[in-house]
This record gives structure tokens, C-alpha cells and sequence, in this order.
């Protein structure tokens, strides 16, 4: 019997692991709201390479709660029921310049109000984003049904290795990858009873634009030298294992941080 056709939201999905991540749902013959931020160009972009039909885009700055919960809202009144959220909107910085959302902020470096502006936003964006995601979509999936052969709901975030071997450049972004972690582990805790299952990815460098800056610099190859494979991952490395988290047989995955970096951190 096939599985029934899935509604998935996934936040930061013009560009990069999102934009791939919609693209490998769909091509499962989900259907897919592609929430972004503010690139209306880039998530037209993606919606039209979206394999099959009834896919949307949902606009909203996951750093603001009240255009989150409509975020959710526009996302279930075009999919019906949102069946999977993959939490990846993230950011280094509220203000990309040349292609890059990274700004660094080390603390002997950087003057007290760029350093507080740099933690407010990140953690409003990184982590409260992604937690006030959850409660809405997993407050919908609690009192929407989902078709019949459909678990109740998948919630997938992506964190990152920085959780774990440190951003000195960046500790903001670190810092909140890793309470995304401890959330995802929190709420799976708390939502497995009823059948939500949530589990966190932890990717290390990804060829992504966000990325860029970095790859393409002078630190590239030491980058790259960091696995044993002597490379970084494709998005779409990140958007298959996300595909499997949120699949009806992946439940016992739950509470789960999977590790993506190609050897490059053990732990």
C-alpha cells in the first residue's frame, strides 16, 4: 500500500540545505511549503524545481513569533496538515553582504553592543525560531488527524557541529546550534507519547552559498582537509538523511543528534 502524499514545512528553504531538503521531499511526492525570509526570487526559484504539484511558498522572519505562527497558519491552510517541519532557518547575521550571513563576533574582538546584538539575534532566529515553530506545528498536529498509514508527525532540526567543537568566530551560532540540539531531544521526550517523533541533524561544512565565503577563500583547502575524505558535503547529503529522520519507519530514531561531517569531528 503506498504511503499517503505528506504536507511538509520547511523553514530557510530558498537556498542551500533547505532549498535541496524541499527538493528531496517532493521528489518523494510530498508536498512542500517552502518558507523563506525575505528572497522572494530564490524561493520562487525553488518552487518551481519542486518535483510534482501542491507545493506553496509561506514568507516569514522565523524571528518574530507572530509571523511564525502565521507562517504555520498559511502553511496548513494551503497543504491541509503539515505532517513534517524540518526547523532549518538559520543565520550568522541580520544584515548578508556579497552572498555571505556569516559576521563574526569573538568576544576580544568585538565592542558590547555588536556582541549583544549579535547573541539577541541569532538566538531569536537559531533557537526561539525553531521552538516557536515546534509548538505551533506540533499544537496542529495534535488536533489534526493525519491520514490514515501517516504517523502523527516528524519534526526535524538542523543543528550543526559547531554545537560541539566549538565557533570561536561565531559562539552565537554555536551556542544556539546546541540548545537546538537539547530542544530536539527535550521534545522528543515530551511529544513521543503521542506520536511525534524529533530528531536533530549535525552537519559540518556544507557547500552551500552561505558557505562560500570560507570554501572559496584562502582556508578553503583547510576546510576541506578537516575529513578524511578531503571534501565538504553536497546539500543534498544533508536533505537525504532528513528525508529518512522523517519517515514513518525512522521513529525509533527519535531523541536522536545524527552526526554529518565526514569524519571531519568525532565525539
Amino acid at each position: 500500500m503506498a504511503v499517503p502524499s505528506r504536507g511538509v514545512l520547511v523553514t530557510g528553504a530558498s537556498r542551500g540545505i533547505g532549498a535541496a531538503v524541499a527538493r528531496a521531499f517532493a521528489a518523494a511526492g510530498d508536498r512542500v511549503a517552502v518558507a523563506y525570509r525575505g528572497a522572494d526570487d530564490r524561493a520562487r526559484e525553488v518552487l518551481g524545481s519542486l518535483a510534482g504539484t501542491g507545493h506553496v511558498t509561506v514568507r516569514a522572519d522565523v524571528g518574530d513569533p507572530a509571523q511564525v505562527a502565521r507562517m504555520v497558519d498559511d502553511a496548513v491552510a494551503a497543504l491541509g496538515r503539515v505532517d513534517v517541519l524540518v526547523n532549518n532557518a538559520a543565520l550568522f547575521t541580520t544584515d548578508p553582504a556579497g552572498g555571505s550571513r556569516r559576521i563574526d563576533h569573538p568576544v576580544d574582538e568585538t565592542d558590547y553592543d555588536a556582541w549583544v546584538s549579535a547573541w539577541r539575534r541569532t538566538i531569536d532566529v537559531n533557537l526561539l525560531g525553531t521552538a516557536n515553530a515546534s509548538w505551533c506545528v506540533a499544537r496542529h498536529m495534535l488536533t489534526v488527524p493525519p491520514a490514515d498509514g501517516l504517523p502523527v508527525g516528524r519534526i526535524v532540526n538542523v543543528g550543526s557541529r559547531g554545537a560541539y567543537r566549538g565557533e570561536p568566530d561565531v559562539p552565537a551560532y554555536g551556542a544556539s546550534k546546541a540548545a537546538v540540539h537539547s530542544l530536539g531531544q527535550s521534545l522528543a521526550l515530551s511529544l513521543g507519547r503521542h506520536g511525534i517523533a524529533v530528531t536533530s541533524v549535525a552537519p559540518g561544512f556544507v557547500a552551500t552559498d552561505m558557505a562560500a565565503g570560507v570554501l572559496d577563500g584562502p582556508d578553503g583547502d583547510a576546510v576541506r582537509g578537516q575529513s578524511p575524505f578531503g571534501r565538504v558535503a553536497e546539500p543534498e547529503e544533508v536533505a537525504a538523511a532528513v528525508l529518512w529522520l522523517a519517515s514513518p519507519q525512522a521513529e525509533w530514531a527519535s531523541g536522536t543528534v545524527l552526526d554529518l561531517n565526514g569524519a571531519s569531528y568525532l565525539r
